[in-house]
């Protein structure tokens, strides 16, 4: 059996054999993840898994989270305490060892853990530099997969739910059905892996193998094995008890050849346990009722105060006042899967129309030089800052008129969401989570909530960006337009609602 800790110190109670069966008292969950809001973000996933155990505990359940102990990850800041010292983590023939600190999420009971390992998480990055990924990664998330195992061990606290996100976490799946199978602290845990975004898979060489633990007879075309490769997040659909993805529309557009990114036979085999849930969005922290990083706060019986974020911004950006003309927003990642490719096929026609463009992002180079050089041709229509920067996101979010996301593919996107919220009208694609958020502006004008083009073709955005401008300049169908956005729910209460249910259902199997 697996070692547990040398020294430990204990965090929650010991179980008890006659403890209650789950349906009869909270559920324990445990979420896995490789960033986690606010302790590490690169996107999305951290937003996830910051923000549901929230909704979780409302419900009445018993949460924790736990995530590497990474360089950037400051001790005095979040008040890190040591919950267990020097927790002994077989990794191949040998053991490696790991601090386990622990804080509080936020104001809330939930317990955030940190897995401290200084050879493998104390660095600039948490999975590589702009020169490329770490060259260990696969050891480096083996082995904190293997710590997500031993951990509750050390601690005697056992969750009925293992919940795991993306390939970071993966292994964990197998190594529940594989080495810990006959472990009988994870005799009643189920797992459920959440798949956030299919096209990041975790592929690394065969020989890694042996390094994680796992034995060769799993390295079978059913199991972990990818093209002669190993694919960390093929394991957490394979040895998963369920599997969710985070929108409806992206769960069966995974089982497709388009966008299957390889694993659509596996997906296709495990869809009787493959659900949709969407994500949600922390109006705690997206909320233009509350939100003082905007000049004025409004809600949707007086959103004609974004007028004062519209001044702001463009003064921010360096962009005129231009009357009559909306301001188009963009906050996104600087890459092809995001529709990058398809707005510099139609900038031309699209700046030609009365418009402002305003650009917050990072990504690839020759985005980054297309964004600097029409900048440069066009000093009055479009405005970039090519960094990350939360402030003036929400700057973008109030300020703009509309909100543009011409993903090629979106597995559930937080943007459109947001957008509305802001009262400020998304532009999107009909593809994954914004297929199942916006709903296109009928033909008369009183429904939809957004204007939504369907084929990946730049002429087809261009349509619909012409469309909108018209309905921008349409004051009574507008004013109906952001007061519908602005009303919709897309809090995390229901998609927390819908994981509580998915819980109960993996445990009665």
């Amino acid at each position: 059996m697996p070692r547990t800790a040398l020294k430990k110190t204990k965090t929650h109670s010991t179980p008890s054999s006659k403890e209650a069966h789950p349906s009869r008292r909270p559920l324990k969950i445990l979420l896995a993840a490789s960033e986690v809001v606010p302790f590490a973000k690169t996107g999305g996933l951290a937003d996830v898994v910051g923000a549901l155990p929230r909704a979780l505990l409302k419900l009445g359940c018993e949460v924790s989270v736990v995530l590497p102990k990474y360089r950037s990850i400051s001790p005095e800041k979040y008040k890190l305490k040591v919950a267990v010292k020097d927790l002994r983590v077989p990794m191949g023939m040998g053991e490696m060892s790991a601090d386990i600190l622990s804080t509080r999420l936020g104001d809330t009971h939930a317990t955030v853990y940190f897995i401290q390992n200084d050879r493998y998480f104390d660095r600039d990055g948490f999975y590589g530099t702009p020169e490329g990924d770490y060259h260990d990664n696969a050891e480096r998330f083996a082995f904190f997969a293997r710590a997500v195992m031993e951990m509750p061990k050390a601690l005697q606290w056992r969750p009925d739910i293992l919940h795991l996100n993306d390939w970071q976490s993966g292994l964990a799946a197998a190594y529940r059905k594989t080495l810990y199978r006959d472990d009988p602290d994870y005799a009643s845990t189920r797992t459920l892996f959440t798949i956030h975004n299919i096209a990041y898979q975790g592929l690394f060489p065969k020989y890694v193998l042996p390094m994680t633990g796992i034995g060769w007879e799993e390295f079978t075309p059913d199991k972990l094995e990818f093209y002669d490769q190993v694919n960390y997040l093929k394991a957490g659909l394979v040895y998963s008890d369920a599997l969710n993805t985070v929108s409806e529309r992206y769960a069966q557009e995974i089982q497709t050849d388009e966008f299957g990114h390889g694993l659509q036979g596996v997906l296709k085999a495990r869809s009787p346990n493959l659900h949709g849930i969407l994500n949600g969005v922390d109006y705690d922290e997206w909320n233009p009722a509350t939100d003082r990083e905007i000049p004025a706060q409004y809600t949707v019986k007086n959103h004609e105060k974004k007028a004062e974020s519209k001044k702001k911004l463009l003064a921010e950006m360096g962009l005129p006042s231009k009357a009559g003309a909306p301001v188009v927003g963009l906050v996104s990642r600087l890459t092809d899967q995001k529709g990058m490719d398809l707005i510099a096929e139609i900038i031309e026609g699209f700046l030609s129309l009365d418009v402002q463009f305003v650009i917050l992002g990072t990504g690839e180079p020759r985005y980054h030089s297309l964004f600097e050089d029409l900048q440069g041709r066009f000093p009055d229509k479009l405005a970039a800052a090519l960094r990350f920067d939360q402030r003036l996101s929400k700057m973008v979010y109030a300020g703009s008129d509309l909100f543009l996301m011409p993903s090629r593919f979106e597995p559930c996107g937080l943007g459109q969401m947001i957008a509305m919220k802001y009262g400020t009208i998304p532009l999107v694609r009909r593809t994954g989570g914004l297929a199942d958020t916006v709903e296109n502006l009928s033909p008369d004008g009183k429904k939809g909530t957004g204007f939504v083009f369907d084929n990946y073709r730049g002429d087809e955005l261009l349509f619909a960006i012409k469309r909108a401008v018209e309905a921008f300049h349409q004051p009574k169908l507008w004013k109906d337009l952001v007061q519908r956005a602005m009303k919709q729910d897309f809090s995390w209460d229901a998609s927390a609602a819908r994981y509580l249910g998915l819980y109960r259902e993996i445990l009665k199997k």
